[in-house]
């Protein structure tokens, strides 16, 4: 059996917050926080990303670990402005031999779910060329953001030559099926989808320093048994990067686990890690799954509800939306960048109204103190793009 591990490794670059428009002057100057931006990603450099980034390396020459990422373009771009160290110590890591870097959207947006799928399809181009930029190929596997998955989302991906897409394995898509197997997809050719082991994956993300649970503490050796003793083709185990050290501090021993993990796993002969693109070679579809609608990793409602479930959200998702002509009439590729950095998911996850755990985690990310301060901010920033469009008609 394959063990699938991917790190989704994103920072999104934050809103500032707007008082007056009439200060602005420089779009990306005025609009971002780049004081924030920065603070926040020197504190995850220090907590997860430096000593995970060395620990995976490592692995990956000691246990011949092999595991994938995706890295979103918003993420380099920051690294390259605020923090290049960063940016080189991912780059060594991207061009070992036994990571792939994932395909996926530029800017972690929703363009997916535009009506026309140009823009989309645009983004993961973009995406692409960044890190050819960087000496580091993309595979032909794709990650979309937050793991927003459809049948069309999936007929699109396939159209750019890609044979595998990520998704999440919740009940509502696969009925009595198990994850741990590749799929068709209905209304496409070729492309499989593999499909995240939620269970598996939040015993690592979110429960492993939950001294509540009754799996407290979670070991190596342990886990791999868990695994060893699960059916299947693949285990697909996907997590926020900053589950090392920054979801989970150091001092709960996640780095210990981490670097005690591919040593556990090799003990069962059956085991092994891969890469998506290399076990969608390598398995056939066992199955045809049906997403009629949009399914994500997020929240308990495993839908688009963490970015489009009020009416603040649909609003600034609407007003981004439909200025996408006007901007791109404008061929000003300053001005294009800036709409697509406004499309980021992150700020209209700020907005969310939801309740209980939910929105806790909503709460935590959030820079605002409130989501509804997060709308207004949002939605003055878009009428001052607006303003700068017409400047140009």
């Amino acid at each position: 059996m394959d063990i699938c591990i991917y790190f989704q490794v994103h920072q999104p670059l934050r809103l500032k917050r707007i008082y007056s428009i009439y200060k602005i002057k420089d779009p990306y100057e005025d609009y971002f926080d780049h004081e924030l931006n920065k603070k926040i990603l020197k504190k995850v450099a220090e907590k997860c990303y430096f000593p995970t980034n060395s620990l995976l390396l490592e692995l990956a020459d000691k246990h011949d670990f092999k595991f994938s990422f995706s890295i979103t373009g918003v993420f380099i771009e920051q690294c390259k402005r605020y923090y290049p160290e960063v940016l080189d110590s991912f780059i060594e890591l991207a061009r070992h031999k036994n990571v792939s870097i994932l395909s996926e959207t530029y800017y972690h947006s929703l363009s997916s779910l535009f009506p026309s799928k140009i823009e989309f399809m645009q983004q993961i181009k973009e995406h692409k060329e960044i890190m050819a930029k960087y000496g580091i190929s993309t595979t032909s596997a794709f990650r979309n953001t937050e793991l927003i998955f459809s049948n069309e989302i999936a007929s699109t991906v396939e159209s750019l030559d890609h044979t595998v897409i990520l998704g999440e394995g919740i009940e509502n898509l696969l009925g009595w099926r198990s994850p741990n197997y590749l799929y068709h997809i209905n209304k496409t050719k070729h492309i499989k989808a593999m499909l995240r082991n939620y269970r598996l994956s939040d015993d690592i993300g979110y429960r492993f320093s939950a001294k509540w649970w009754s799996e407290y503490p979670l070991t190596a050796d342990k886990y791999a048994s868990w695994l060893a003793s699960t059916s299947g083709d693949t285990i697909n185990l996907f997590m926020d990067y900053e589950t090392f050290g920054e979801h989970h501090w150091q001092d709960t021993g996640i780095f210990d686990f981490l670097k005690k993990l591919p040593e556990e796993v090799n003990k069962y002969k059956h085991l092994s890690f891969n890469h998506p693109h290399k076990i969608a070679e390598k398995h056939r579809a066992h199955d045809t799954i049906d997403a009629h609608y949009p399914i994500s990793w997020a929240d308990l409602e495993r839908d688009v509800s963490a970015w489009l479930g009020n009416d603040m959200q649909r609003e600034c998702f609407r007003a981004v939306q439909e200025i996408e002509t006007e901007v791109k009439d404008t061929y000003d590729k300053y001005l294009i960048h800036i709409w697509r950095l406004l499309q980021t998911s992150d700020h209209l996850y700020y907005l969310s109204t939801k309740s209980l755990s939910d929105q806790d985690v909503h709460n935590y990310f959030s820079h605002y103190d409130s989501p509804f301060e997060a709308f207004i901010n949002y939605m003055n920033i878009i009428n001052h793009f607006k303003g700068l469009l017409n400047g140009k008609r």
